[in-house]
Formats: C-alpha cells, structure tokens, sequence
C-alpha cells in the first residue's frame, strides 16, 4: 500500500467504527509499525519534517507527545548536525532506527510517500517549498509566517486550494482558550460595535551591525540554506538572526504578525479580507547588514470603517496582543494567559447557541492531526494565515515607500502605484524558481 490516495484512503476508513469494531484493512504497510510496535496503523499520521532546527525540533516533540497520533519516517535539513537530533528522536520514538534523511527537500518529496509534513524555515524559503509540498498533495503544518512577499502568500493558497490538502498554520494562540474567549466575546459585540484595533509586537530587533565574515560549519550547506536570496559570505546568521535580514525575514514584525495580528483579525470579523488603506513609518538600521524596522508604527483602514493599528509594543497603552477597541469598551489578549476588558464583568459573560461560535482547538498539533483524518478544516487554515501576514506585509510596503498606499483586498492588487506594485514580490536567484501551481 505505496500510493498516497491509497494511504489517504486507508487513513480515513480506519477511523470509521461499524458495530462497535474498527475496520482495519487486510495489508498493513510495514511502515506504519516500530519494532515489537503493538499500536494500529489507523491510530498514527505518517509524517515527515523538513527544517529541524529549534522552531522544527520542538514542533516534531509536540506532534511525538500526542499518544499514538504520528509517526515520524524522515527528516530534512540543511544542517548535518540538526538532522542526526531529529532522526535520534524520531527512532527513539519508533523504537527503531528507520528514519530517514535528507539534506535536500526535493529529494525528500520525490521519494518519501507520506500523509503529511511538518515544515519550519526561514521565511524566504516559504514560498517554493510550501507550494512544493502541497503540490505533492501531502497535509501541511507550516510555521508562520506562511510567506516573505504578498505574491508568495497567493501562490501557496492557490495551490492548497487546487491540491484540497488541510493546512494547519503554527499560529497555536487560536488554540488556547483566553485568545479564544477574548475574541469570541469581541465578535459578539460585548464590547459594543468594534471601531479600532491595536496590535503589539515585539520591540527592536538586532540593531545596527555587521558580524565578520566566518568559515561555513562543516555540518552546513550554506549555498542551500540561501537558496533563492542572494549569494553573500557566511557570517552566522543561519539558525536566529537571519530574522533581522529584509532578504529572508520582516524582522519582529513578520515574525509575529501571524500571532497577533490573527487574533485582532479573529475577533473582529476580518480573516478572509484585508485593508484598502495602509500608512505608517518604521525606523530602520542605518548601517550594517541588519536592516529589518526596529520601531514600526502602521494604521490600517478598512472598507467597513474600522482602523487596525500595528506597532512595536512600546508605543501602544497595552503593549503586548491584541486590543479591540468597541463604543462600549475594550478587551486585551496576551500570551501567558492575560486577558483584560474596560469592566471585568464582560469576560464573564457566556456566549449563546445562537451567537458565534469560532473554531474550538485545545491542542494545535493534535487539531491538525483530527482534521487530516476527517477531512475538516483546521483551526489555522491558509487564507487565514496569509490574510494575516499580508496585513504586515502591506505595512512593510508602506512604510519602505513612505506613503499612503491603497489597496484592493479583493483583486489583491495596489490602486495606481506602481512603485508599491514592485514590492509584492522579491527576486529570486537563478535557478530558483515559484512552482507552478
């Protein structure tokens, strides 16, 4: 049982239960089982993770906890050393040493059959390697944020969308039950009409300089690790501050926009629209190779009146998450279980059958897991995640330009600027190419 709408097929039907019993098919694929393994195959996703690196690693350990749910058959990545930890936990895991590795994602696809995969990169990778995946049908749980450029976002939603593949984004705040609360109440209108929105993210960055040139680490491909950015020299950037560079990350503000700023969008309606409206300003590096904002102020205006503003933390009254803002009150959402509102007995208020009622996960990964199963959408599924890294990007755009940008949410096209129209995407090096979709 080696082809992939056989095992998808075979995934589905197991789960099924007729008079009490599970049906089980006639050949289990050896695969499936570890050695002296007693655990059915219906019970596990056959799974594989490309980028093991701290974001990777501990999305392969939050997939491992949940009993019985995946198995994990092979591991990409680029560097030799991060690999042989992700095989060393995944055998230990199978009680084997089967796991398979690969130091190049296209090999990786070409040849493993798989239900799904995990993916976590640098952002400037998100665009051929997502669509890569999903253009091999497998199920994806893919770390925000989903994209670099606005043109790279559209590419992998167009692709899920033709491939029919459940898209689970790593934007795990919808998951836990005070984001969920504060938004629930917020959409409800306990807080009255929304009219405004904050949006706090981290402070800073790396700042201004330039570490020296380096010998690349014998356990790093470093010509596939900058893949589609520009050739440059080796400075140790690979495994975190790559994120303060414009060629591959937006610096804090990308980095975290698939947090907050979908959880602003969750609460106030907008998660399958964008603004027409963007402007702002960010204060950037003025010398060295960390050139990603380390200040960023941007407001949003949308066709329905309301305004999002998204800035670093220190400028906003509550800092930190997300802040609707309604005629009769505000509520506040931030990690470590914070949630606040203008009176506290709004968050003591019950939502009603008839209300909304959003998407309920206590458990990201194993939501993820439920819905390759079932066929459901996940909690995080693509357009959501990119209708919220475009807020951001648009940001981005606006602030690079220095102007008040207008913007079709729908076509997802600039209105008469072709300056701004440029930034939508970013060159890639040759040969790298967008797949087709």
């Amino acid at each position: 049982m080696t082809d992939k709408s056989s095992r998808r097929e075979f995934v589905k039907q197991s789960a099924k239960v007729v008079a009490g019993a599970i049906i089980l098919p006639n050949i289990i694929p050896a695969s499936a089982l570890g050695k002296g393994g007693s655990t059915p195959p219906s019970d596990r996703i056959v799974i594989g993770a490309i980028g093991t690196g701290s974001q990777g690693m501990s999305n392969m350990r939050d997939f491992l906890e949940l009993k019985n749910a995946v198995q994990f058959v092979a591991v990409c990545d680029v560097d030799s050393l991060h690999l042989a930890k992700a095989k060393q936990i995944a055998d230990e895991a199978n009680k084997n040493t089967d796991c398979r590795t690969y130091g190049d994602y296209r090999e990786f696809l070409e040849k493993e059959k798989l239900d799904a995969v995990s993916i976590a990169l640098p952002d400037h990778w998100h665009g051929i390697i997502y669509t890569a995946a999903v253009n091999k049908k497998l199920h994806v749980y893919g770390e925000k944020p989903i994209c670099r450029t606005i043109n790279d976002g559209k590419t992998i939603v167009s692709a899920v969308k033709k491939n029919n593949i459940i898209w689970q984004t790593g934007s795990w705040q919808r998951s836990q039950s005070h984001f969920h609360h504060g938004a629930e109440l917020a959409i409800n209108g306990r807080i009255g009409k929304i009219k405004y929105i904050e949006v706090g993210l981290p402070d800073g960055g790396k700042g201004i300089g330039t570490p020296p040139v380096k010998d690349v680490p014998a356990e790093l491909n470093w010509e596939m690790w900058l893949g589609p950015a520009l050739r440059v020299p080796y400075r140790g950037v690979a495994h975190w501050d790559w994120r303060w560079i414009l060629d591959y990350s937006g610096g804090q503000l990308t980095d975290w926009a698939g947090h907050h700023i979908d959880i602003a969008n969750w609460g106030a309606g907008l998660e399958h629209t964008g603004p027409v409206e963007i402007s702002g300003k960010g204060v950037y590096p003025l010398d060295g190779i960390y050139n990603a904002p380390v200040e960023y102020d941007f407001l949003c205006k949308y066709a329905n009146g309301i305004e999002m503003r998204v800035a670093n933390a220190a400028r906003l009254p509550h800092g930190m998450g997300a802040t609707w803002y309604g005629d009769l009150g505000w509520i506040h959402v931030d990690r470590g279980n914070r949630i606040s509102a203008s009176d506290s007995a709004i968050l003591d208020e019950v939502i009603g059958e008839n209300e909304i009622r959003l998407y309920k996960s206590d458990n990201h990964w194993q939501n993820f897991i439920d819905c390759v199963r079932s066929g459901k959408q996940a909690i995080a599924p693509i357009e959501v995640a990119y209708r919220a890294i475009s807020v951001a990007l648009l940001g981005e755009i606006a602030m690079t330009t220095g102007e008040t940008i207008k913007w079709d949410p729908d076509k997802e096209e600039f209105i008469d600027n072709a300056r701004a129209s440029k930034l939508l995407s970013r060159p890639y090096r040759q040969p790298w190419q967008l797949p087709a979709v």
